[in-house]
């Protein structure tokens, strides 16, 4: 199978039955994305499939087969620079342990471009299907609303 993940071109040969987050972790080395429940639940292992929030423990590896993948690997800037929403994070200590980041900030990454900005009941609803047992979602929320001002911010300056 071929998929663009995070702007490059990959091939894997997996089996019919590889779950996405599998492939991404184990045949291409991308140990970004996280696996938590593996039941689609907790979001930590979500990535963008054509720009679209999915829980890749839950999709097949072969169905998404030409796509075009983010995973938290591919937010930051080709320089490394951090994303509107990783900086966020790293402004509003929007993290602890960490485990659960990755499905956050792409999650976020995607909420941002349908609505550049939330409301902070907006925010809330955004994170909502994303769990964290670390914090209280209070810092994960006012990085969502620094992600938002930052991106604007950048589009000012452009």
């Amino acid at each position: 199978m071929a998929l663009t993940v995070n702007g490059v071109e990959r091939r894997a040969e997996v089996p019919a039955r590889r779950l996405l987050s599998d492939c991404l972790r184990h045949d291409l080395g991308l140990t970004g994305t996280h696996v938590g429940c593996e039941h689609g639940v907790c979001g930590a292992c979500t990535v963008l499939v054509g720009g679209v929030p999915m829980r890749s423990c839950l999709l097949l590896a072969v169905s998404v087969d030409g796509e075009q993948i983010t995973t938290v690997e591919g937010l930051a800037g080709p320089d490394g620079e951090l994303s509107p929403v990783q900086q966020g994070f790293a402004d509003c200590h929007g993290l602890q342990c960490g485990f659960c980041t990755p499905g956050f900030l792409t999650t976020i990454t995607a909420g941002l471009a349908d609505n550049p900005d939330p409301t902070p009941q907006q925010a809330r609803e955004l994170i909502s299907g994303n769990l964290c047992r670390c914090t209280g979602y209070q810092n994960i929320v006012a990085a969502v609303l620094r992600a938002a001002e930052l991106t604007r911010q950048a589009g000012e300056q452009r």
